[in-house]
């Protein structure tokens, strides 16, 4: 088997890790569905079979929340050694997996991976820690630690899904990370929810079998390609050095962008999100929003702009036109919404418009803000889901109009959420400000129109937010909320790192897009693409960003 590595298999550590973790839980005695003892329990007092489901469940939930953490210090260590200039894709291994076609299971970080993994790592224990109690419920069919052993396998293939290096083994990742996610839905989710898994499933599979045609595809032009030796490849080193025609840039761009439209969800492919957001547990609802959505995106900058540049140049305004609709739809319905975590779906939609737009003007500025966008929804969004989810545990309704006062009785509660939304509406200070400047002012030197169209979700932002949060949180104490009690320790302890994070960044944004900035610039020159000249260009500009004067 060739292997060609560099130093230490530190990404095939931080996945397999939680992988490892799960199969531990997994292989846990025993175990409770909702709140019922097993059968393993059965010829035990019914206090003593309780109490002995309980301190098993309690060792499922701390195990994988030990593993989570385990997960997240490699990713910070692969963080602090990642160098910023050096090449281009850093932590590289290469196995030959089945050398006939040419698949290995290959994995490297650019810096738009590295970051997009930091954040899956950086959320996986905090959905852990806030999602304690969130398959304890009755209606849950399967066990305790079936859910947290669901969650650590989704960990894995988020990390693999970013870290992938071989369209192939990317393509496995892309599938399998939809298994956990519909057994979270369908099994541990309310309302309408093996509806709501069914159809995130379909969808998904659809785009799926789409991408997967043109895989097939892309590796049969390999083979008849002699920058390939002729003997095919899966590697997106190799690949990317594949001379395609126009026309089947063109095909199989839209293979895999309509996998990674619906994936993100982009209008008008997103019919699917509101369901399953408020369907799943809110925990679910971050990892389904704030990190498998991202798979999208990161799918449309990584594989459609460099394996087909000049397809993704033919499609730009088309994506430019349903990035913007989604930035302005997404918005209006929100602005109508009752029900909480559905009208954070809809947000999404439109902050999921603001990233593809970001992607498609072909602008450093645009790119990097879209990257960075990523992570800061990530970020965000993952913080309104949470609270929203301790609101809705504590009230038993997800409806807005069953809310009113809770500022008078849960001050914190109240407070931290304010501050989600704020980060959601972009107020200048937080992270997501920076992000969508950067978007905005990378679409405004490139396409004009569709940048100042874009703005007007910034005021419908502010519309949803602040309107949603006078009716929940103002007013009158409503006898139904009058009791409920603040946010306890584990709670704070679950949203404080996402909200520090989302103000650090919008301080101090440098440190991220420093690690972006690189990948970005490389991004680029594959897809041929400079950024724009000014109409008047200070002094130096040119030999600055490497344009002609």
């Amino acid at each position: 088997m060739n292997v060609v590595a560099n130093g230490f298999p530190w990404l095939t550590l931080a996945g397999g890790l939680p992988l490892f973790g799960a199969l531990v839980v997994a292989l846990l005695p025993g175990g409770s569905g909702g709140s019922s003892p097993r059968a393993s329990t059965a010829g035990l007092p019914a206090d003593s079979a309780a109490v002995d489901v309980r301190t098993r469940d309690s060792l499922a939930k701390i195990i994988a929340l030990a593993f989570s953490l385990a997960t997240l210090v490699v990713v910070i260590i692969i963080a602090v050694r990642f160098r910023v200039g050096g090449p281009a894709f850093q932590f590289t291994e290469q196995y030959s997996w089945i050398p006939q076609f040419g698949v290995h299971y290959a994995l490297g970080v650019d810096g738009i991976a590295l970051v997009l993994i930091a954040m899956s790592a950086v959320l996986m224990p905090v959905v852990i820690l806030a999602g304690w109690n969130d398959a304890d419920s009755g209606t849950a069919r399967h066990s305790v630690k079936t859910y947290f052993a669901l969650l650590l396998v989704l960990e894995t293939m988020m990390i693999g899904v970013f870290a992938a290096t071989d369209v192939f083994l990317f393509y496995v990742f892309f599938e399998a990370m939809l298994i956990p996610m519909y057994f979270l839905i369908g099994s541990y989710g309310v309302g309408k929810r093996q509806y709501a898994a069914v159809k995130f499933l379909l969808y998904s599979l659809l785009g799926g079998l789409l991408m997967l045609v043109a895989v097939i595809a892309l590796y049969v032009y390999s083979v008849r390609s002699p920058a390939t030796a002729h003997h095919g490849s899966f590697l997106f080193s190799e690949l990317i050095q594949v001379s395609l025609s126009p026309v089947v840039q063109k095909w199989l761009f839209l293979g895999f962008f309509i996998a990674f439209a619906i994936k993100a969800p982009l209008w008008p492919f997103h019919t699917w999100l509101p369901d399953a957001a408020a369907s799943a547990q809110p925990g679910g609802a971050v990892l389904l929003v704030g990190v498998l959505d991202k798979v999208g995106t990161f799918g449309m900058l990584r594989y459609c702009f460099e394996l087909f540049p000049s397809a993704a140049r033919y499609f730009t305004p088309l994506v430019v036109t349903l990035a913007v609709i989604g930035v302005i739809y997404g918005a209006i319905v929100a602005i109508g919404q009752q029900d909480l975590k559905r009208l954070i779906a809809y947000t999404s939609i439109s902050h999921f418009g603001f990233i593809a737009l970001g992607v498609f003007v072909m602008t450093s500025q645009g790119v990097a803000g879209a990257t960075l966008y990523m992570v800061n929804h990530g970020f965000v969004t993952g913080a309104l889901f949470l609270l929203a989810g301790f609101l809705i545990t504590r009230r038993g309704s997800s409806l807005i109009s069953d809310y009113g006062g809770v500022q008078s009785v849960a001050p914190m509660l109240a407070g931290l959420f304010l501050v989600s939304g704020l980060a959601g509406l972009s107020l200048p200070g937080l992270s997501t400000f920076v992000s969508e400047f950067l978007v905005l002012l990378g679409t405004f030197s490139r396409y004009k129109v569709p940048a100042v169209i874009a703005t007007a979700g910034i005021i419908l932002a502010a519309i949803y937010i602040l309107w949603m949060y006078q009716r929940m949180m103002n007013g009158p104490v409503k006898p139904s909320v009058s009791t409920m009690p603040d946010l306890r320790a584990r709670e704070v302890l679950a949203v404080a790192p996402l909200l520090a994070l989302t103000v650090f960044v919008g301080v101090y944004p440098k440190p991220v897009l420093d690690i972006i900035n690189p990948a970005v610039r490389t991004t680029m020159s594959q897809v041929h693409q400079v950024d724009p000249t000014p109409a008047h260009p200070a002094p130096g500009y040119a030999a600055q960003n490497g344009v002609a004067p």
